[in-house]
């Protein structure tokens, strides 16, 4: 503590900004890989372009990390390390802090090159276990969380792979092999505007409707309970969006090729609205691994002390950490895109519109049982399932092993180097 409290004022806000830029490296690399998952498969069925997937994207992550990404310090003290351990050392959680910058954001950097989609939430686990075994030794490991990740990595991908082969054969049954499959989508429309938002609903609209319920009692007295509103949400989303596309639908379409064309693009509008609830609810989630470490650090050299769960995140803190994002996407975000949107399966919408609900519905089963789930797992995961579906002749085997490679080694890499370099850090700061 001795070295934190000798530093000057000048010297704190040079080592933050320092800090911050770390922070947005890691941002920056996440948005490139992470994010680029929940529009791939949009981009690669051609529901939309790729400067379109960005725009969407950037904007609808860059809110959801703003505006509703709370209780970021959770990610670091209720799974793989406890940071009150560290109370009476302060300085050696901080130098583990950087140790977990550094280890993620150059994973991250090197697997997106590559176009490999991995788990950001794996790779910050295995960088605060590799510190926290050198800082305080085996025992400061939260070893089961590390085997239930292990386990989520098997389950994901092949759950999420049942879900989505399950749906695209209701969908191939009940519209696309009909004779009149036009005439067949309009009485599918309300269900599937009820399963859209039912399944993403309660990913996003929890987060949405707390702080949402608290303005409108604070500011009109409303006292309407939570889960009331939420129910009140998602009914008007159904409704608009069975109206809107009723609206859409064309009277006519002459010929089985011509309405084929016009289903895949009416289904290609819920799967465009799917991978934007995935994209906000990422954002809102999964912005803590790029900028947890960045509070630890941050209340550690300006108030002297370790944050506990109930600490303000500073919010300059998630404005870095969404800017981080949103231009990592936008510049190298589209290697990733393309394994998972186009080099797996040849994508359509409806298949694309069955993988991102599965991948939704994989993520929220998950959180009901408790297990450390990967957007990037269900999406893959997803993706597979519709090929094995169509006969699995146009699956690439060869991308699937270079995707599984960079997960089983995720975890590992990370440990390890994150344990290097904190021991790298501690020799020449602390000693």
């Amino acid at each position: 503590m001795a070295l934190v409290d000798s530093i000057t004022k000048s010297e704190t806000m040079f080592f933050l900004i320092l800090m911050g830029g770390l922070a947005f490296y890691l941002a920056w690399n996440l948005g490139a890989n992470d994010v680029a998952n929940a529009m791939g498969t949009s981009v690669g069925s051609k529901a939309i372009t790729l400067r379109q997937a960005l725009i969407i994207a950037g904007i609808l992550e860059f809110t959801g990390a703003v505006i509703f990404g709370r209780q970021v310090v959770n990610t670091l003290t209720r799974g793989v390390v406890d940071t009150q351990a560290f109370i009476y050392d302060p300085q050696t959680l901080s130098l583990g802090m950087i140790a977990v910058l550094i280890t993620c954001g150059l994973w991250l950097q090197v697997a997106t090159w590559q176009g490999w989609p991995v788990a950001t939430s794996h790779a910050t686990v295995g960088a605060l276990a590799g510190f926290s075994l050198v800082a305080l030794g085996a025992s400061a490991v939260q070893w089961s969380t590390l085997g239930w990740i292990s386990l989520s990595w098997v389950l994901t991908p092949v759950l999420s792979g049942a879900i989505a082969a399950l749906f695209y054969r209701l969908i191939q049954q009940g519209i696309l092999q009909q004779t009149d499959p036009l005439h067949q989508l309009s009485e599918w429309i309300p269900w599937l505007s009820i399963s859209l938002v039912s399944v993403f609903g309660v990913i996003v609209l929890p987060q949405m409707t707390h702080p949402l319920q608290g303005w409108l009692q604070t500011h009109w007295h409303w006292p309407l309970p939570e889960q009331d509103l939420a129910i009140a949400i998602g009914a008007s989303a159904v409704l608009a969006l069975t109206l809107w596309s009723w609206q859409r639908l064309p009277q006519d379409a002459s010929g089985p090729r011509a309405q084929q064309l016009e289903v895949e693009k009416q289904l290609a509008t819920f799967q465009v609205w799917s991978a934007c609830f995935v994209a906000f609810a990422h954002g809102s989630n999964d912005v803590g691994n790029a900028v947890a470490p960045l509070v630890v650090i941050s209340a550690i050299y300006t108030t002297h002390t370790i944050p506990t769960a109930e600490a303000a995140v500073p919010l300059w803190i998630m404005v870095l950490g969404g800017l981080g994002i949103v231009v990592g996407l936008t510049i190298a975000g589209q290697n990733v895109m393309a394994t998972v949107g186009e080099n797996i399966i040849p994508l359509q919408p409806s298949s694309g519109f069955c993988a991102e609900l599965a991948a939704a519905t994989t993520i929220l089963l998950a959180s009901r049982w408790g297990l450390p789930v990967s957007t990037t797992h269900a999406l893959v995961g997803g993706v597979v399932g519709i090929g094995l579906v169509q006969g699995g002749q146009d699956i690439q085997r060869g991308t699937l092993r270079q995707i599984a490679g960079a997960w089983g080694v995720t975890l590992p890499i990370s440990m390890g180097f994150s344990a290097l370099l904190f021991s790298g850090l501690q020799f020449l700061i602390l000693r």
